[in-house]
């Protein structure tokens, strides 16, 4: 049970989010959805309260865009005003190869979205996390880091965009930034741990493109092999509620266990260089 502990979750008017903000509810703890679009996400708390059953937490729904800079600072100038304690941050939101496009602040869309948002976010909820520790942070990675890895030349694709490359690239700064946040941690009672959920059904791959007559044999198979959404959500569960992870520091899991990563998500020489980096490009000074 989570009676008493409030937990962000972004993205948590859908998928992962979404199954994730159920369970927590039912869990009785107090959920804050932060999410780009209030009139979808107070629409998926209603349903979200129905399937939680009798005796819940509370529900509340916070505008968050992670596109914007601006709007990352405003929603935790509001937590951080409203809210006494975080007891779990998780960093669950995410955009999956999308067109090129760029943030509100110039960056490419799935980098600026996927890592730098969420790394503002939780640099600006840091304080209040360690003042309520025991606290944790959870990020939400992929096993696509896989498949590419960090260009400090070209962090913004100007020089060259693929969007399955650049999803990857997100996903590897979130274990990255996992990383070296943990590292920054020891010692304060905050832990941060990231997972990797998965291949799940979705409306995360909106944005890939899929044959029409190939459509129904993709949904028929993304229905025979792909996990629920609600099976997708239990390390993140399990990493915000499970006694096990107690004070496990910096590491990532995939089906609540511990995840071997390939040394290129491991390198703290290149997690430094690109904590530094994100500093500057989110307007950090530190």
């Amino acid at each position: 049970m989570m009676r008493g502990k409030t937990i962000i979750v972004t993205g948590a008017n859908s998928g992962i989010g979404r199954a994730t903000a159920v369970e927590l509810l039912r869990r009785q703890a107090r959920v804050i959805m932060a999410c780009r679009s209030q009139e979808r996400a107070e629409q998926a708390a209603q349903e979200i309260r129905q399937e939680a059953g009798p005796e819940q937490g509370e529900l509340l729904v916070k505008l968050l865009d992670l596109a914007s800079l601006g709007s990352v600072r405003s929603f935790c100038d509001e937590i951080i005003k409203e809210e006494p304690r975080i007891d779990v941050l998780i960093n669950n939101a995410g955009i999956y190869q999308c067109p090129y496009a760029k943030t509100e602040d110039g960056f490419e869309m799935q980098f600026g979205v996927n890592h730098l948002g969420h790394f503002l976010l939780t640099h600006l909820l840091l304080d209040l996390l360690k003042r309520s520790a025991p606290s944790r942070i959870v990020v939400v990675s992929s096993k696509l880091y896989k498949y590419a890895d960090i260009n400090f030349d070209d962090l913004n694709s100007e020089q060259s965009y693929d969007k399955a490359f650049a999803y990857g690239r997100s996903k590897l700064a979130n274990l990255l930034f996992t990383l070296e946040l943990g590292r920054r941690l020891e010692g304060t009672g905050v832990t941060v741990n990231a997972l990797t959920p998965g291949i799940v059904r979705t409306n995360l791959g909106r944005h890939v493109y899929i044959p029409f007559l190939v459509k129904p044999l993709f949904s028929l198979v993304s229905w025979a092999f792909f996990r629920t959404p609600e099976h997708g959500a239990q390390t993140s569960i399990y990493l915000a509620c499970s006694p096990d992870v107690e004070g496990v520091q910096g590491k990532c899991f995939a089906d609540c266990h511990e995840e071997e990563l390939l040394p290129k998500a491991t390198d703290e020489e290149v997690a430094k260089k690109l904590w530094d980096i994100s500093e500057v490009m989110v307007g950090i000074n530190a």
